[in-house]
């Protein structure tokens, strides 16, 4: 006879069981989808009934996996905040220091090239005020740019970088990198069939090269 713990325990087992492969399907294009529209749309702008229709699914087979916009939209920007941290984190304290920033400045003008809705998404809730993710920026975010900061001003105390402020050095890449992918329609609108990435890494190579070469 069954003891009555058999029906917790089944449901348990059923709730940890990994997903099918339909399942895995189904939420990547949910995923997927919801980047398009948040990305277009912002968080107010995008509906769930967007985001099903650009899926190929119903609405309630959406809502079996998310129950709502805001648990789509949280998830898409805890992975997108790691992935952002990830090129700065590989900046290397043995490496030479105007490598290290150039290569971080390339590092971040692919991920505007092969990323850019998931930075027009970053951007969004930016602009809102990151009511989502506010906590992280005060946190992880905030450490990690501290501790670079401390490194780039520890490289021109010795002399291997031009003096420059490391924050606003930091800043700067960030916007000028991210602009590509933000401001895509209009770069575009002006350099018409000209992909805009053919000449951008050579430009902005020297331009930093230029700013952080040691005199």
């Amino acid at each position: 006879m069954p003891s009555k713990s058999q029906p917790a325990q089944t449901s348990a087992r059923t709730k940890n069981r990994a997903p099918t492969r339909i399942q895995q399907k189904n939420r990547a294009a949910i995923l997927g989808a919801a980047l398009d529209v948040f990305s277009a749309q912002g968080f107010r702008g995008a509906t769930i009934d967007q985001i099903a229709t650009s899926a190929g699914l119903s609405k309630p087979n959406l809502l079996y996996y998310f129950p709502s916009k805001e648990a789509i939209h949280n998830t898409l920007l805890a992975g997108l905040l790691d992935t952002w941290l990830d090129p700065l984190r590989a900046m290397n304290p043995a490496g030479d220091p105007l490598q290290e920033i150039l290569a971080y400045v390339h590092r971040k003008l692919q991920m505007s090239r092969d990323y850019p809705r998931e930075s027009r998404l970053f951007a969004n809730e930016i602009v809102q005020g990151a009511p989502r993710i506010h906590d992280a920026l005060s946190t992880d975010l905030k450490e990690l740019v501290d501790e670079k900061a401390a490194l780039i001003s520890s490289w021109i105390a010795d002399g291997k970088l031009a003096p420059v402020h490391p924050y606003h050095l930091i800043f700067s890449i960030w916007s000028l990198t991210q602009h590509y992918a933000d401001f895509d329609v209009q770069i575009r609108a002006v350099m018409n069939t000209q992909d805009p990435f053919d000449d951008a890494p050579e430009f902005i190579d020297t331009l930093y090269r230029r700013l952080l070469s040691p005199p």
